[in-house]
């Protein structure tokens, strides 16, 4: 597989790896790339790390290409404006002081492979490819333990200076169904999360997330290391009971991993990080909310409007946009509503006002759906197990009798009409518009006239 990526690679760069190594220098394909590709996976990013030559001697055998762009730390690593490939010089990294970033970087360009791979995080990550040799370098044995799917540490000392890699593993076992060794999983037990950026938090959930075969795994992996304690939202939800009956699979964390992978099964691009989001967020309510009855049993009222606010201070933590946020919080106060309005045979306005209440938070029906769908099979009921939604056929049918394209009908009376009998811009401007747009849904009329005429009257009358 890599012989045959090589091909590839060697048409965009083989002349200037020719040229590094004419200058004395040696090119070598490292960390993710090497990783991605032998196990199959199609790659973009390629990382160049670069030994025998200095910053200067490599900014010059670079430029012979272009113009060059030094990026990253204290400038070590380097591109060429039109090409999409980082060129890197080999580093030692020393922690001075807490976090992420509290690194003291350090550049050898005389490092030999074996000791630039050890900072690396993990063995499956510390391997490189010369492509001017066609040989792959493994000198911590990360091949091996890809073929055998365990993720190890390349270097404990190194593994347990950065909080981050915790959460580095947490989505690497999720993307790839992973094994963590005993070790790993020691190590992070260790590690204070607290120390991290917020947005760095939520880039790893993203990619857990998103790039999760199985984002369950990750989620257990953090649960196993203790680490669902500074996610206090996660972690209320493990222990916390439901109705044995609509629930056999155990509680409301057991339930939620069953959701996300569901979830993940139905992921589409542009609706994937508010709905994977929404699948994990869907339950937070249910800790709060959920009562146990000696005659009623186990029940969650409310918990979907509850789940909201837990929604939000968790998205915090991930420093998620107010946009997402939103987003995510509509689909977890929606979740329950296409079961319910199936049970309760709801009218078109039902499902008119549904429609309008995701469209102001720029959340498709569809995606409402998934996570309705995934929620429902993330259970070991007969009819989870068995792959049917029994409400879901009739949904679609009532929603394509009420709605246009899955969306509501677009309000028949406008400002428009509104300032044609005079009436000018104000708060009562919109109140009268928001009853129209009501009057509409509930009556399919699509007479502007006749539904603004309905409204002043009873404006009148009362």
């Amino acid at each position: 597989m890599i012989m045959d990526d090589w091909r590839v690679i060697e048409a965009r760069l083989g002349d200037v790896f020719s040229a590094i190594k004419d200058a004395g220098g040696r090119p070598l394909i490292v960390g993710g790339y090497v990783r991605d590709h032998l196990r199959g996976i199609p790659s973009k990013d390629i990382d160049v790390e670069i030994f025998g030559l200095n910053a200067t001697g490599l900014h010059a055998v670079l430029g012979q290409f272009g113009d060059v762009i030094a990026i990253g730390r204290a400038f070590g690593v380097f591109r060429l404006k039109d090409i999409d490939v980082d060129f890197s010089l080999p580093r030692l990294d020393n922690k001075v002081a807490p976090g992420h970033r509290g690194f003291e970087v350090t550049f050898d360009p005389n490092l030999d492979f074996s000791e630039a791979a050890r900072r690396r995080d993990f063995t499956i990550n510390s391997m490189g490819w010369d492509p001017l040799g066609h040989t792959l370098l493994d000198p911590h044995g990360g091949q091996a333990d890809l073929e055998a799917n365990i993720l190890r540490v390349t270097d404990r000392e190194h593994f347990a200076e950065d909080p981050l890699r915790a959460l580095r593993a947490a989505q690497f076992i999720a993307r790839f169904e992973l094994n963590p060794s005993d070790e790993l999983v020691t190590l992070c037990t260790t590690l204070d999360l607290s120390e991290l950026p917020a947005e760095r938090i939520g880039e790893e959930f993203r990619k857990l997330l998103l790039k999760g075969v199985r984002p369950s795994l990750g989620l257990r992996f953090l649960r196993r290391c203790a680490l669902l304690r500074f996610f206090p939202e996660l972690e209320a939800l493990v222990g916390v009971p439901q109705d044995p009956i609509r629930h056999p699979e155990g509680d409301v964390w057991t339930h939620t991993l069953l959701t996300i992978d569901e979830a993940a099964s139905r992921r589409q691009e542009a609706s994937a990080h508010p709905l994977m989001l929404a699948a994990l967020c869907h339950d937070l309510g249910k800790p709060a909310t959920t009562e146990v009855d000696a005659l009623k049993g186990v029940s969650s009222p409310a918990h979907d409007a509850a789940g909201v606010a837990c929604a939000s201070t968790f998205l915090a933590r991930l420093a998620a946009s107010s946009q997402l946020t939103n987003q995510v919080g509509t689909l977890v106060a929606s979740h329950l509503a296409p079961a319910l309005l199936v049970e309760q045979r709801a009218g078109a306005k039902a499902y008119r006002r549904l429609a309008r209440k995701l469209e102001t938070a720029n959340v498709e029906l569809g995606t409402l759906l998934d996570l309705a769908s995934a929620d429902h099979l993330g259970r070991s009921t007969a009819d989870a197990l068995a792959r049917r939604i029994p409400w879901l056929s009739t949904f679609q049918a009532q929603a394509a009798a009420a709605l246009v394209d899955n969306r509501a009908p677009a309000p028949v009376v406008s400002g428009r009409h509104l300032i044609a009998r005079g009436m000018k811009p104000g708060p009562e401007f919109r109140r009268i518009l928001d009853t129209c747009l009501a009057i509409q849904d509930e009556t399919d009329l699509t007479d502007a006239e006749a539904i603004l005429e309905r409204v002043l009257n009873n404006s009148r009358e009362g």
